[in-house]
């Protein structure tokens, strides 16, 4: 039990770190509004306008959707003879190849088509740089449809500091059903909090789209880092060679919502995926050339890669050290004084404070989605969504370690069923989190047995909320 208390301890130790580093960043978060306003009353309007590259990578997307959005961007409020449009195409599908190959024809977009899809996005916007000579490169994905058309007139000012390598602006979804803007709060979280204390720090993440880059710089730190989520990478080598970066607080432009669990799967795969090749690569870097990385910009590199695997990691620790701990000693109806002093009865004790994080875990997001949301069931959903992808992070995070290569394992249909299809769908790609789920339940009734009943719903709960997995799956496609 002595051992159990002390691995209880290291969990709570690392679960502690990255609790009060979090609270510093919102307690930070405070103080950029400020700090952004300072430096935009010192802007000057444009009088000489720079040459821009807009670029949006593609790979087998909904064609209709691609070819609105782009004609929006094209109504861009900026001299058109200094801004081109880049349809980087890395399809290999025939017909979405032809349509999107005339579209851009017709309407004076260039259109690249890579035979590979060689680094994936990465490898797209550096392929690029050897067809563009513009001074910057605006980035957007294929399903962000423009909302403010003054995005360059208001952004390109920031770079009349010439130590600036990158804009970051704020990214948000379109409205969709309960699920979909939930994943945005989800998100807003980062945009809300984390990235404002980054970019005090010099270290605000560029989020991939919805942004403006200086091509000499990313020429400099030789392109996109051809990786998973190249936007971290190159975010730390801007970082690396004392490039300055600035994240502005608007948005300009709103994505596709996810409606779907799987979607939302797909996309904290490769997230945790990348930010584990990240920290591997992080910690490679550090030996060499850092220019711009102090320890606090190394701090948060730190915690941004192990961020989800902390999240899903150390659930999954906690959970089976409460199995263990529940079956370590026996029930404890009565407690007196002396058993407390001399830790007699220190597995209740550790079941009593397991069981009171557990709750302050489920009360923090419902009163920060309460108090800034003004939502109680989103913050709800975000408490259970980290449940529902603990395995799925750990298995990202475990094949990016043994860098195995393919597509996800979990992903094993397209998610568009029916009927009992449907739920062998749900089935098969929650099968993990299922058989865990019914092992919690059967220590539970275990736990009855030997007359522990507060262990008993302690591993209830947790049955209960890894199954999510499976329901998400079912009742989001």
């Amino acid at each position: 039990m002595l051992v159990l208390a002390l691995a209880f301890m290291s969990l709570t130790l690392i679960s502690g770190f990255f609790n009060i580093f979090t609270s510093y960043s919102y307690y930070r978060s405070y103080f950029y509004d400020k700090h952004i306003k300072e430096i935009s009353a010192g802007l000057k309007a444009i009088t000489k306008y720079p040459t821009v590259a807009v670029a949006v990578p593609v790979y087998n997307e909904d064609v209709r959707l691609v070819e609105k959005n782009l004609l929006r961007l094209k109504e861009m409020s900026y001299p058109k003879e200094k801004i081109k449009y880049y349809l980087l195409d890395d399809s290999t599908e025939k017909d979405v190849i032809n349509e999107l190959r005339a579209f851009s024809r017709k309407n004076g977009v260039r259109y690249i088509h890579r035979g590979s899809r060689s680094g994936f996005k990465a490898g797209a916007l550096n392929n690029m740089l050897k067809h563009s000579r513009e001074e910057f490169i605006a980035i957007f994905d294929y399903d962000e449809y423009l909302t403010d058309t003054n995005f360059l007139n208001e952004l390109l000012p920031y770079f009349d500091d010439k130590d600036l390598s990158y804009v970051q602006t704020e990214k948000h979804y379109s409205k969709g059903n309960f699920f979909s803007d939930t994943i945005d709060l989800f998100d807003a979280f980062f945009f809300k909090f984390i990235q404002p204390a980054r970019a005090l720090n010099n270290t605000a993440i560029f989020a991939g789209s919805c942004g403006i880059i200086r091509r000499d710089y990313l020429e400099a730190v030789k392109g996109f880092p051809e990786y998973l989520v190249e936007d971290t990478f190159f975010s730390f080598e801007s970082d690396v060679h004392g490039y300055k970066s600035i994240y502005v607080p608007k948005v300009y432009a709103l994505g596709k919502p996810i409606k779907t669990f799987t979607e939302l799967v797909k996309q904290q795969w490769r997230y945790n995926y990348g930010d584990t090749q990240f920290m591997i690569y992080f910690l490679k870097r550090l030996k060499g050339k850092r220019k711009g990385i102090t320890p606090l910009s190394s701090i948060d590199y730190m915690t941004h890669g192990l961020g989800l695997n902390y999240i899903s990691v150390v659930l999954l620790l906690f959970t089976v050290l409460s199995v263990l701990i529940v079956f370590a000693q026996v029930s404890a109806p009565g407690v007196s004084l002396y058993g407390i002093i001399n830790g007699r009865y220190l597995g209740f004790y550790l079941e009593m404070i397991g069981i009171s994080a557990f709750a302050l875990s489920v009360v923090a997001p419902v009163i920060l989605t309460k108090m800034y949301f003004k939502s109680v069931s989103k913050g709800m959903m975000i408490f259970l969504l980290n449940f529902s992808l603990a395995f799925i992070r750990a298995k990202a995070a475990a094949g990016a370690l043994l860098k195995l290569k393919g597509k996800a394992v979990w992903n094993r249909g397209t998610g568009k069923t029916v009927g009992f299809e449907h739920l062998r769908y749900a089935l098969r790609n929650s099968f993990t989190e299922v058989l865990f789920s019914f092992a919690l339940f059967a220590f539970s009734i275990f736990a009855i047995g030997i007359d522990n009943l507060y262990g008993s719903l302690w591993l209830l709960w947790y049955g209960i909320l890894y199954i999510s997995t499976f329901f998400l799956f079912y009742k989001y496609g």
